[in-house]
This record gives structure tokens, C-alpha cells and sequence, in this order.
């Protein structure tokens, strides 16, 4: 089981692991360090003894980096962490809005004369390191890899986990890991590779049919693989976590300690691809030239699910939602002022747990609410736990790691009487969540292409979001997987059996947050009755099915189409949800989900 330690620096603390920080500066010949939210697998999520940022600084959101100079050290994030980083950091530290403000263009105001910024180059992309060395390529700033500095002074970082693997069982994986590795090797034949680097733990664990616990609710194995064109794998990862996994892996995949890992590489011949976007400038530099650039192998064939991954992800929402109804019955049942956020999260979470099938939730439960609902990504402590009061409404996002699939729903609920101003807020977010749920669009659009339709009706009231519409689901992997997403800058086209989250919301700070998500699949649309398409379109289908608040809603505002969807929608989750829970909660969800 994965072992949390106490990794974020309390505001307190800020100041002297700053300053200790910056007493090794001199002796490195820098003027500054960059510490990422990053391990070297650039994933989103950290181990403990990666938790680097939120030791340093105290600010535990997934994106973001500090950059520590000599006089000023800036926290860089993005808009849904705006609030968050408030409380979290000490005045010794500067919020910076990023991307607006760019750190090549902080550093050239912050260091006009030039200077010597380290970073650790297991930490960063080549692409990273790359544009923001052009971007810094007539200041005088120079980029300089150096040890990691913040290890330095960390004097009780947590161990690496070590978790063991376990395999990942062919009923749900729908392929076995040979034909898998079969299959991409002729990628590599057909684009005269030799190999490919693969830097990504879930790709890893997709591509070799196993699972493991190195990151907390992330079901993932840390390690690093060379996949060869003869389908082959070098396999670099700690010996002792594949005990007994032997025969499952078989004579093609050999392993290795991973202090081999660089080694090797600077051994291979090329032509060897390596994805730029994701592996670290470490690898690079040791493969040379080597190197070709190109898209991880694994990415995209993951992001699309075979039958029995859509399957599984199918069956594991069905139960997610029985643990979802009969939270929501319960919570209505509690007097408002009587409970506590904390008393929801761990309700939530013990009504899962019934499911034999649940490995662990897919990510630490959101349940906010009042002014704590407007932080996008809040997560409950002892010191900021809230009663949940008459008129307040509650965010409610949360998500399970089954053996068959991994989930991931929010719903907002009113606690008493809600306000109109939130009521009107709510319905705009229902209906930017029905328009992209009902959605067709010819094959070949990518998410930046349509995810404006979820956002239109908040646009014509002058309110948006400032997160992306959806994100990319794994298959009892990673809860956000790329490549795919509904972002205004994600260029892949969406395929088949992607999944991906529907989630439009709004904030208002210091008042009421708002957001619904229902995860989605990608699928080849049915003819129109009695029409000629002449392009292929894609559709939805919905995987995720729990009620959604009708007292938040405002009928009127919704045109006839989106009340009919949502009317059909509450109709399907009354019959595919109905019969898998009690009595008492199917009595509540008949009335929860009845006509507008």
C-alpha cells in the first residue's frame, strides 16, 4: 500500500528551506534554480520523495514550477490554482500567472544583466529545456544543468517507492502484451526505427499488461523501457517489484536494474525515437545523435480503448454510480450545519469501498463547499474544513480505481435553498454540458475545434472557466491521460474509443463553485434517420450516470432539445441504476430523477 509522509512545507517553513536553498547558489556559480511539480517521468501526479515543490514552497497543485533567484522567488500557476495558492504559500513567495507571463520573460526582467539558472535535467523536456533556451538566446541568462539542489537540503526526503507489480488480467486488458508489442514494433519497421524510448510509467504498464501502487492512486509501475523493432523490450525498473511475474513477462522483455538505464542508451544504434514532449533532457543527451523525434509509441493506442476496456469502463461506472446514488440519498438526508466536508468525503468513500472490484479511488476526493466549492482542485484539511450551511451549494468531484475501470464524476448539490444567482450559473453549466454531450462532428477535429461548445451558453452571459472542458480517462490507469483533450490548444483528433471527461464549470470566488462532469466515449455515430450524412461523424456515449440536481436547474432556460436530453438521461439513470441500490436510496432517485 502506498506510504504518505508529511512532504508540504507549512507556511512557516517557507522561509528557511528558501534560504537554505539559496545558500548553495554561490558555491554552484547560480543565480537561481528551477524546481518543476515534475519526476523524471513528467507525469502529472508525484511520489512523495518527488513532492519537491510542495516541500519547498508549500503549494500542492498538479501544474506549476518555482523559480528561486537570489532576491525573489516565483510560484508559476495557472488559473485554477489562483486561489489555492494563496493560502498555501508564504509571502516569501511571488505568485506568478503563468502562461500569461512566461518564465523566460520573468527571468529577462528579474535578471536584466544575464545570470546562471540551474535546473536538475532528469526533471525537464527536452522541449521545455529547448524553447526556453531560444526564448532566453540574446539575454545573457543561461540555462545550466546542475544537481538537484533542493535533494540537497532535503535531509529527510522520503525513500522511492517501492510497490510491487502485479499483471493486469487479459479479460480486461482485451490484448495481451505480445501482440501489443508486436504490433508497435511494425510502427517502428514501417518508419525505418530501431527502437523507441518509453519515459511514461502508464504507457509502460499498458504496454506490458501489469499495474502497481508507486503512485499514490495512480495504479502505475515507475520505470523506463527501450521497445525494439523486433518487439522486444528492455525493461528498466527495481528487480525486486516483479517477483513472481516472470512467466507473465516472458524472454522478450528482460529487465534491469535502473542505474543501467542511461547506459544503455548511450550504447543503442539508431535510428531510436524519442518523444520530445515527455522525456526528460537526460535521456537525449545520452542517446546522442541517435535521436529521431516522434510521438511515444503507446500514446495514441492507449487513448484508444479496445471492446473490452470500453466494456469494463461501461460496467465500473454502473457501480460508481449505485456508490454515487446512494451518497447523494444520504446527504440529502443531513440537516443542514449538521456535517462537515470531511464527513462527506469520508461517507463517499466508504460507500465504494463495497465494491470488491475497487483497488483505491482514482484521486483524493473534492468536496468543497461555499467559498471552498470556488477552488477548483480544493482538497479538505483539519484547518479548512467547513460545515456545509443553508443556501450553500457543494462541489462534489471524485472518482474510483477498479479492476475494470477508472472513474471520474462531479456533481453540484444545494445544501437548503440555493440562490438564484447560482441557480441561473448552474443551468449555464448544464446546458455547455448537454451541447457537448450531444454533439457530432466529422472525423478528424480535435478537441480545440469543438470544446467552445460547452462554454457558449457561460460565454453569453459574460462568465467562463479557466479550465479545460475535458481531460483524457486511462483504462484502471492514470484519471488524466493524454494525448487527448477538450482544450482550446489540444491539436489530436479525437479517435474511437477515446474517453474523456465533459465538465464545464464556474467560480466565483469567495461565494459558490459549480461544476458537472460525466465522462464520455468516442464512437462512430449512427446514421440520421432518413438522412444522406456525406462525412463520417463521431459521437458520445455517455459512461458516467448518477442524477443531476433539479433544484439547481432553472427549466426556462433550457431549450426544448437540452430538456429532453436531460429528461432521457435522468430516465437511463433511474433504470441502470434503480436495481443496484437500496430501497430507500432507489425511492429517492425515482423523485431525483423526475421530468423538468
Amino acid at each position: 500500500m502506498y506510504q504518505t509522509f508529511e512532504v508540504t512545507a507549512r507556511p512557516e517553513q517557507g522561509p528557511p528551506r528558501l534560504e537554505a536553498l539559496r545558500a548553495l547558489f554561490s558555491a554552484e556559480q547560480l543565480n537561481g534554480f528551477i524546481i518543476p511539480r515534475a519526476d523524471a517521468h513528467q507525469g502529472e501526479y508525484v511520489s512523495d520523495r518527488d513532492a519537491r515543490l510542495a516541500w519547498l514552497t508549500g503549494f500542492t497543485g498538479s501544474a506549476g514550477f518555482c523559480v528561486a533567484l537570489e532576491e525573489i522567488a516565483g510560484v508559476f500557476i495557472d488559473g485554477r490554482y489562483r486561489t489555492q495558492v494563496k493560502s498555501q504559500v508564504a509571502d516569501v513567495y511571488t505568485p506568478v500567472p503563468w502562461p500569461e507571463t512566461s518564465m523566460a520573460a520573468w527571468l529577462r526582467e528579474q535578471l536584466p544583466n544575464g545570470g546562471r539558472v540551474g535546473f536538475d535535467p532528469w526533471l525537464h523536456t527536452v522541449d521545455q529545456i529547448k524553447q526556453a533556451q531560444e526564448t532566453l538566446a540574446d539575454s545573457g541568462i543561461e540555462l545550466v544543468q546542475c544537481r538537484n539542489l533542493v535533494d540537497a537540503i532535503w535531509h529527510d526526503q522520503p525513500a522511492p517507492p517501492m510497490e510491487p507489480a502485479k499483471i493486469h488480467p487479459l479479460e480486461f486488458a482485451g490484448e495481451s502484451h505480445s501482440d501489443k508489442r508486436s504490433r508497435l514494433a511494425k510502427t517502428l519497421v514501417d518508419a525505418g526505427e530501431a527502437a523507441a524510448i518509453i519515459t511514461l510509467p502508464d504507457s509502460i504498464c499498458w504496454l506490458l499488461n501489469i499495474r502497481g501502487a508507486d503512485i499514490e492512486r495512480n495504479p502505475v509501475v515507475h520505470g523506463f523501457a527501450v521497445l525494439h523493432a523486433d518487439g522486444s523490450v528492455d525493461l528498466f525498473s527495481e528487480p525486486s517489484k516483479y517477483k513472481g511475474l516472470q512467466d507473465h513477462l516472458g524472454s522478450d522483455v528482460r529487465l534491469h536494474a535502473p542505474d543501467r538505464f542511461l547506459a544503455t542508451l548511450s550504447e543503442l544504434t539508431g535510428p531510436v525515437r524519442l518523444d520530445t514532449s515527455t522525456a526528460p533532457q537526460i535521456v537525449a543527451d545520452a542517446l546522442g545523435d541517435a535521436m529521431v523525434r516522434g510521438a511515444e509509441p503507446c500514446a495514441l493506442p492507449k487513448a484508444c480503448k479496445n471492446e473490452a476496456e470500453i466494456e469494463g469502463a461501461a460496467q465500473a461506472h454502473l457501480r460508481d454510480g449505485a456508490a454515487m446514488v446512494e451518497m447523494l440519498c444520504w446527504l440529502d438526508e443531513q440537516p443542514p450545519a449538521s456535517i462537515t466536508e470531511t464527513q462527506v468525503v469520508s461517507q463517499l468513500e466508504t460507500l465504494r469501498r463495497r465494491d470488491n472490484g475497487l483497488q483505491d479511488i482514482s484521486f483524493e476526493t473534492i468536496a468543497g463547499t461555499g467559498p471552498n466549492g470556488a477552488i477548483m482542485h480544493y482538497r479538505v484539511t483539519e484547518e479548512t474544513d467547513t460545515t456545509l450551511e443553508d443556501g450553500h451549494l457543494i462541489v462534489l468531484d471524485s472518482g474510483g480505481q477498479y479492476l475494470d475501470g477508472t472513474t471520474d464524476i462531479t456533481r453540484t448539490i444545494a445544501i437548503g435553498t440555493p440562490p438564484q444567482e447560482a441557480r441561473e450559473a448552474f443551468t449555464r453549466v448544464l446546458a455547455g454540458m448537454i451541447a457537448m454531450s450531444r454533439l457530432r462532428w466529422p472525423k478528424g477535429l480535435a478537441g480545440a475545434h469543438i470544446e467552445a461548445i460547452g462554454r457558449m451558453p457561460l460565454w453569453l452571459a459574460g462568465q467562463d472557466f479557466d479550465h479545460g472542458l475535458g481531460h483524457g480517462v486511462g483504462a484502471y490507469l492514470s484519471v488524466h491521460e493524454g494525448p487527448q483533450r477538450l482544450s482550446r490548444v489540444s491539436q489530436v483528433p479525437l479517435e474511437q474509443g477515446m474517453i474523456l471527461s465533459n465538465e464545464p464549470g464556474y467560480y466565483r470566488e469567495g461565494a459558490f463553485g459549480i461544476r458537472i462532469e460525466n465522462l464520455l466515449v468516442v464512437q462512430n455515430a449512427a446514421p440520421l434517420a432518413g438522412g444522406d450524412a456525406h462525412r463520417e461523424m463521431l459521437d458520445w456515449r455517455t459512461l458516467a450516470f448518477a442524477p443531476i440536481d433539479r433544484r439547481l436547474i432553472i427549466p426556462e432556460m433550457l431549450d426544448p432539445a437540452a430538456r429532453e436530453w436531460l429528461n432521457e438521461y435522468h430516465a437511463q439513470v433511474a433504470n441502470k441504476i434503480g436495481p443496484r441500490v437500496s430501497a430507500k436510496a432507489k425511492e429517492w432517485l425515482s423523485a431525483a430523477t423526475a421530468p423538468i
